[in-house]
């Protein structure tokens, strides 16, 4: 029997909330632009007591900030830029992931070549604490079948392989690695990277996990095609997992064939190295290779499957582990909720190595916000600190997503990492115009669950599950879960108001400016990234006659007729209102507004037509944008064609949209 009993579902109407929620982005949206079946999300509970009370937690960071006195946490290493020292008001000062993987790298590659420690392929320094230190499936075969008592299974890549080609690489992965770029060269090394041959000191997997997929339990899910090679130790000390997706079948294939075709696995790996130019926390990719076999593929569920080019990718992270990955364990019954404990341990061991640290002089302890709650001290019980760490880590994330229009498409909980990263790139999209009731799922019409404005929500969803996880095999109390609950809340509110407060060049946050530009680009259909970038070339000049304000945003202010442009006159006016009070030089604030807006993004038909150049054999085009995508802020002459707005052709299905199918 499940451990967690299935009780009616409640729902979240997020236009509900709009009127006392200060900063998130659903406050600066006006009700008319999502309707309640596009921003309600069903919320099926895992345990009356639980959710009951975590409705009380949600509501309360909705409707109020807490006071700045409420507390301060000061976590070592494990998040995700800086927490907020002066109360929840306060902006976060973020030091994104790219700048500090970019000095690590930089500094590591250094060391590295002085001290000659450049790796072969033969040369990485393995280390299998997974395999090592958690329960395994007494079985090795890979019949689709129920995995218990397991977190893994040991299996082989068995993908058809014939003549593999090499498509694309990222340099800046082999240094996480401290792997000679030359390795690349290698004849051998589309064979290896195809699994036709086996990495020496490797010792390969598939994880075994469950997940809430659309709100609704799903039971075993695992790695039904992704085979993990091991974990390799650089020489800085850092944990790398490097991962075949696309490698044949395991026992949590179910009835699919555990391959992936070249068009998803190319979205797959340049997103995975365009998120982290973005600097957010991703999933990273060493390489793509061809299989040189066909796989059968129906993208549209309609009956019309067609033979594509298979294809595999390297993915690499410090972890896969998700929140599905303790989920399983409780829903599988009391006999394995010791499981969640030992696979809690390890995860804190290898990748929260600060929490085991941590202790009373730290002075972290906190009321948990409700009414005659008891203080939760989270010196005292490292599962609790760690739970409001991959809260924080997670709504961090989110905020990033919402910041640059990132729309993940499919936010289950076995997609989504408990180290804060973006992981599983399935029919994502970045936004065009901005509409936030954009999916670019076809599968989550037409509700619409998965909607780019319901990232923050889905994000503290899925956070309850974990929570009830943990609870379930008494590792949190019921005041601990709604003290993690509160602070993603808060920890949300603070990152997205920064992140907007940056995104405008402001020196302060202020919420009815961003929400009439939120509400004026929802109407009026614009495109998200190109007019935070244009934006950087207003003048802080209040005398700029009132027919030259909109020149500099002519270029995304398209097709608006008379009543429309005097409103954006009237946002540009207070605006420039509020840079002049600033006090900041125009270049000043230029460099720093495209520090934080991309001139390039990932759009979906610049995926696609180098997926079509692909199929054809060439494979240029996947390498010239993973180039410009490398570097998202600088302006790199000569690539302007890559910021274009979408042509009329991107709008069509397999485009703009895609199923979960690959």
């Amino acid at each position: 029997m499940p451990h967690f009993s299935s009780v009616p579902s409640h729902r979240f109407s997020i236009a509900a909330y709009s009127k006392t929620l200060s900063s998130s982005l659903f406050a600066l949206l006006p009700c008319s632009i999502s309707s309640s079946s596009q921003s309600s999300i069903s919320i099926p509970t895992l345990r009356p007591p639980l959710w009951s009370s975590a409705t009380r937690v949600y509501s309360s960071w909705r409707h109020r900030l807490l006071p700045a006195s409420r507390g301060r946490l000061h976590l070592r290493r494990g998040g995700l830029g800086c927490l907020v020292s002066e109360g929840s008001r306060g902006l976060v000062s973020m030091e994104t992931s790219v700048e500090k993987v970019a000095s690590a790298e930089d500094g590591g590659e250094e060391r590295a070549r002085q001290n000659g420690a450049l790796l072969k392929l033969e040369e990485l320094n393995w280390d299998h604490s997974f395999v090592r230190e958690l329960p395994c499936d007494p079985r090795s075969d890979i019949m689709p079948r129920e995995v218990l008592h397991a977190c893994y299974t040991k299996v082989s890549p068995s993908a058809e392989v014939e003549n593999p080609e090499l498509v694309a690489w990222s340099d800046s992965v082999a240094k996480l690695l401290d792997l000679d770029p030359n390795e690349f060269q290698r004849p051998d090394f589309p064979l290896i990277f195809s699994g036709a041959l086996p990495l020496l000191g490797g010792l390969s997997y598939a994880q075994c996990y469950g997940g809430h997929q659309f709100g609704v339990w799903a039971g075993q899910l695992g790695d039904g095609r992704a085979i993990t090679l091991g974990e390799v130790l650089n020489s800085r000390g850092e944990r790398w997992e490097l991962q075949l997706k696309g490698a044949g079948k395991t026992p949590y294939s179910r009835f699919a064939d555990g391959l992936a075709v070249l068009r998803s696995s190319i979205r797959e790996f340049l997103c995975s190295e365009a998120m982290n130019g973005l600097g957010i926390p991703t999933t990273r990719a060493l390489c793509l290779v061809t299989t040189g076999k066909s796989v059968s593929r129906d993208m549209f569920y309609d009956g019309n499957s067609k033979d594509e080019p298979g294809a595999i990718v390297c993915r690499v992270a410090q972890s896969f582990l998700r929140i599905g990955s303790f989920q399983i364990h409780a829903f599988r019954g009391k006999e394995d909720l010791d499981i969640i404990h030992t696979l809690a341990d390890y995860t804190i061991r290898h990748h929260f190595p600060h929490l085991e640290k941590i202790s009373k002089s730290e002075d972290i302890s906190f009321g948990a916000g409700l009414e005659g709650s008891s203080a939760v001290d989270l010196t005292s019980n490292k599962y609790a600190a760690w739970s409001v760490e991959v809260a924080e880590r997670t709504a961090s994330l989110v905020a990033g997503w919402q910041g640059v229009g990132f729309t993940h498409g499919v936010l289950n909980t076995d997609n989504m990492s408990v180290l804060g990263l973006s992981i599983d790139y399935g029919p994502f999209g970045f936004l065009d115009a901005f509409d936030p009731s954009y999916t670019p799922n076809t599968t989550d019409l037409p509700g619409r669950r998965y909607c780019f404005a319901n990232q923050p929500d889905v994000g503290l969803w899925n956070i309850a599950q974990f929570t009830a996880t943990l609870s379930a095999a008494n590792l949190i109390s019921q005041e601990e879960v709604n003290y993690a609950m509160e602070r993603y809340g808060i920890k949300f509110m603070d990152e997205y108001q920064s992140i907007m407060t940056r995104k405008l060049g402001l020196s302060k946050y202020n919420k009815h400016l961003i929400g009439k530009l939120l509400n004026n680009m929802a109407v009026d259909k614009v495109d998200y990234t190109n007019f935070f970038r244009l934006l950087s070339n207003i003048k802080a000049d209040p005398k700029t006659p009132e027919d030259e304000l909109l020149i500099p945003l002519k270029a995304v202010l398209l097709d608006i007729g008379n009543e429309r442009k005097q409103a954006w006159i009237s946002w540009m006016q207070t605006y420039i209102e509020e840079l002049v009070s600033s006090g900041i030089p125009d270049e000043q604030r230029k460099a720093a507004m495209n520090s934080v807006n991309p001139k390039y993004i990932l759009r979906n038909y610049l995926c696609q037509t180098a997926i079509d150049s692909a199929e054809q054999g060439d494979y240029e085009e996947v390498r010239r944008l993973l180039k410009v995508m490398e570097n998202p802020y600088d302006d790199q002459p000569g690539m302007e064609k890559y910021a274009r707005l979408p042509p009329a052709w991107a709008y069509r299905p397999g485009v703009c949209m895609l199923s979960c199918s690959s």
